[in-house]
């Protein structure tokens, strides 16, 4: 029965077989597994396809965000290839079957990074504004100096950088992907500014939106989007190891959320003892919330447990007025 291929070989069989031939019984339970994988169908090729993308990128959290739908091998390749603005799967970055590498792999962009970089501009292309006036945003960046004061101010943003023909655009980050910002083009006519607000407080959504504001007015991000994470501590210095075009922005986004020359005078005076009543009273004086005065001294001194107490959350006073995916909820975008 067994020769005949009408039977296996049962556990018992191999015990029984291991005394008859004074063999382990392994050997005949190994060559039963052996011939049963030999006969056994191939697999499905989705779920080699399936574990690629998988392993590339995020798919099940971008399924849980509604940034893909839950579907066939066929019809998920379709979506990622659409998602992604490419032809088909070969031109998808970090997939082992691109034919070559991608700028963004190039630029250490990761996997997740990247995701979300691509779900902003997915949003930011169905949303209509005017004309970019260049003009409009230098202004608007002296007008928005006058929010600085209280943290629901922040409400007003969507609507002037809207007045500017600027794109601004909120999605949540994605697991382990540390991003804090970027700027970009399309069709090198109409900029556009994505934010996470990983890091609720209303010190480093001030600086970040001014980094990317910068960005834009030096007319950066053309032709290379520039993704921006940690953008505090060592991330938001002018140090010389950092790209011009990031030094430049951190600077604007400094002198912008504290004039930087009224704060090296405020800390040279006030050394070694920083007063909680003096950064308050200083704050008063340049009309600025005491979290954005507290953050820049926060990076000069690498002391991120002083007065922490300042730092006050703002996503809450953002999120209504903006175009935000993420947080519970979906801006709808057809792929």
């Amino acid at each position: 029965m067994i020769l005949s291929g009408k039977r296996g070989i049962s556990p018992e069989m191999a015990k029984a077989l291991g005394d008859a031939f004074d063999v382990p019984a392994e050997f005949f339970a190994n060559l039963q597994q052996s011939y049963d994988l030999a006969q056994a169908r191939p697999p499905d090729p989705s779920v080699a396809a399936r574990r690629q993308m998988q392993s590339a990128y995020p798919i099940r959290e971008m399924i849980k965000r509604g940034w893909l739908q839950m579907a066939d091998m066929a019809l998920m390749e379709t979506q990622l290839v659409r998602f992604f603005e490419v032809d088909d799967l070969d031109g998808i970055p970090y997939m082992a079957h691109a034919a070559k590498k991608s700028s963004y792999e190039e630029r250490d962009v990761s996997p997740a990074q990247l995701a979300w970089l691509f779900r902003v501009r997915q949003i930011a292309k169905s949303i209509s504004v005017p004309r970019y006036s260049e003009k409009a945003l230098i202004e608007a960046t002296t007008n928005l100096q006058r929010l600085l004061i209280a943290p629901d101010e922040a409400r007003h943003v969507p609507r002037i950088l809207l007045e500017c023909g600027i794109r601004f655009v909120l999605v949540e980050k994605l697991p382990a992907a540390n991003v804090d910002g970027v700027c970009f083009w399309l069709d090198d006519r109409s900029p556009v500014i994505g934010m996470t607000t990983r890091r609720d407080t209303i010190g480093n959504f001030w600086f970040v939106l001014r980094h990317e504001i910068e960005h834009v007015l030096q007319k950066h991000g053309r032709g290379e989007e520039m993704i921006d994470a940690d953008l505090e501590g060592e991330g938001a210095s002018t140090m010389d190891t950092l790209p011009t075009e990031e030094r430049t922005a951190n600077a604007a986004a400094s002198d912008f959320c504290v004039p930087t020359q009224k704060l090296d005078l405020f800390m040279q005076r006030k050394h070694p003892f920083y007063y909680e009543k003096d950064v308050v009273a200083f704050s008063r004086l340049m009309q600025r919330h005491p979290g954005l005065v507290v953050g820049q001294m926060q990076r000069r001194m690498n002391r991120y447990d002083y007065l922490t107490r300042y730092l006050v959350k703002i996503r809450h006073f953002l999120l209504p007025g903006s175009i935000a995916d993420g947080w519970g909820q979906v801006v709808p975008v057809s792929l």
